[in-house]
């Protein structure tokens, strides 16, 4: 009876929500569950999320520090205490070390080692990006940081991309709200991206058009502005010569192209593999010289005012869900050409529309945004100590953190994530959270979880939240026999499901 009733109140979660007015306590967690990873009852009593000096502080893009068992929880990793390059280059060792041996065994011994360290690598790169979601006190940053991830994707398990993911997660969390242009500047610059699209394999004579035609489609100006095929074939030729080196020495070049070479850790640029030829490029024309070229199209690409009306209906959808309006699409729009793409006062923009405060509550629940919120309801500043199994929920839910193969990245349409099987497996999760057995609190290595009970039915419930539920989702929690069954309904049902 229980699996029924819980299945037939997640059955409402993609119903519209009641329109009525709420009062001031579940205002201000509409606003936290919008704007934040997800609503908890340890939301500090000063600026209250939506705030004008909440939102400023969030905005400011300063440093921002972990509660201490989470910061020395990511201290410890081994991406946190290796330079990138040291870590791919010895990583790329060992996998040559083990094409090299002749003995079966001995052979896929190797073999297995190098692909449980990279395994362990995207891993730890999961575990920190979690442990910011939950804690960070930067939430805003720490939102954008996934959408920008997903709107520049890239899949860890393509070639040696799992050593690369934790850097690249890390080089767009310092981006996230400072200025478009220099994001993706600093996307096409790191390794990851230029493996992960094959450009490290572009070069002149041998055009690859991979990652132009991404740049343009969907990291940029979108389908449909404009751009034509001649733009990408331009465009590739531009990006000829931009790769990945691994070797410690610089290729022996003719004198003419030693002053034209640039190397900045993993990253390359070859001038024997440029196409210096003059590029014809949306409408200008690029003259050849070399890695300065990349410049000239990139200020091209983030001026246009298709990449501004692109990059804010993104962020829209991110935020507000399913086709946000045109009107707060186009102030957004604006907002990023008068400011040259400043992504935080793009953000502004969106977030002090009267469209956003009216569509609070309306956006349905991606995978990440369940799994996280739901945890950080659930517990709290009581900072977990494993992360595998929300990596693990991810997965099943088919939004595993890095795991999605095409460059598009993950749907944030409210219909790619509530069919019957989604919810199902939701109900499961919740399950899970609401029954405190789920292995969040069990240390790695041990056999038992450490106590933790959350407790739902708290002063956040009553003082604000109960406020904010349906009639028909307070009616289903009244059938609960226990506390984790009441958990467990709260956190499947259609008023959970939205942000």
């Amino acid at each position: 009876m229980f699996r029924v009733v819980a299945l037939s109140v997640m059955a409402l979660a993609i119903t519209a929500p009641a329109t009525a007015a709420r009062p001031d306590p579940a205002a201000r967690l509409a606003w936290a569950n919008r704007l934040t990873w997800g609503m908890t009852a340890d939301l500090p009593s000063g600026d209250q999320p939506g705030s004008d000096r909440w939102l400023a502080a969030q905005l400011a893009m300063t440093d921002a520090v972990l509660p201490p068992a989470a910061a020395q929880q990511v201290a410890v990793l081994r991406i946190s205490r290796e330079p990138l390059a040291a870590v791919v280059v010895e990583e790329d060792a060992a996998n040559r070390a083990s094409s090299t041996l002749t003995d079966p065994v001995q052979k896929k011994a190797a073999r297995d080692a190098y692909q449980q360290s990279m395994n362990a690598l995207a891993d730890e790169a999961r575990t920190r990006s979690i442990l910011r979601d939950l804690y960070a006190p930067d939430q805003l940053r720490e939102q954008m940081t996934w959408f920008w991830f997903n709107h520049f994707n890239v899949q860890a398990g393509k070639r040696d991309v799992r050593a690369m993911v934790g850097d690249y997660e890390d080089m767009i969390h310092a981006h996230a709200l400072g200025r478009f242009r220099d994001l993706l500047s600093a996307t096409l610059h790191h390794p990851a991206m230029l493996r992960y699209l094959d450009n490290d394999q572009n070069a002149a004579g041998r055009i690859n058009e991979n990652y132009a035609r991404e740049i343009m489609e969907l990291h940029s100006m979108g389908v449909g502005s404009g751009y034509s095929q001649a733009d990408v074939q331009e465009l590739a030729r531009t990006l000829t010569g931009v790769g990945v080196n691994l070797k410690p020495d610089a290729p022996k070049l003719k004198p003419a192209w030693q002053p034209l070479y640039v190397r900045a850790g993993l990253f390359e640029f070859n001038p024997a593999r440029h196409d210096f030829g003059d590029k014809h490029f949306l409408g200008h024309t690029i003259k050849g010289s070399g890695l300065g070229e990349v410049d000239e199209a990139l200020d091209l690409i983030a001026r246009s005012p298709a990449t501004a009306h692109h990059v804010a209906d993104e962020i829209a959808t991110y935020f507000m869900g399913d086709a946000p309006p045109a009107a707060t699409i186009d102030r957004m729009a604006a907002t990023f050409r008068h400011s040259d793409g400043d992504i935080a006062a793009v953000v502004r923009t969106m977030v002090r529309s009267p469209e956003f405060a009216a569509s609070l509550g309306r956006t349905f629940k991606d995978p990440v945004h369940y799994a996280v919120s739901a945890v950080r309801l659930a517990y709290g500043d009581r900072v977990i100590l494993n992360a595998q199994p929300v990596i693990g929920w991810m997965n099943r839910m088919g939004e595993g953190l890095y795991n999605h193969e095409t460059p598009d990245g993950y749907s944030m349409a409210s219909a790619a994530w509530s069919g019957p099987g989604q919810l199902a497996t939701r109900f499961d999760i919740a399950r899970q959270i609401g029954g405190g057995a789920s292995g969040l609190f069990r240390p790695v290595g041990a056999t038992a979880d450490q106590p933790a009970f959350p407790q739902l039915q708290n002063a956040l419930y009553y003082e604000g939240l109960s406020a904010s539920l349906t009639p028909a989702t307070k009616q289903t929690l009244t059938q609960a026999t226990s506390p984790q069954e009441w958990n467990a309904l709260f956190l499947s049902s259609p008023d959970f499901m939205r942000r």
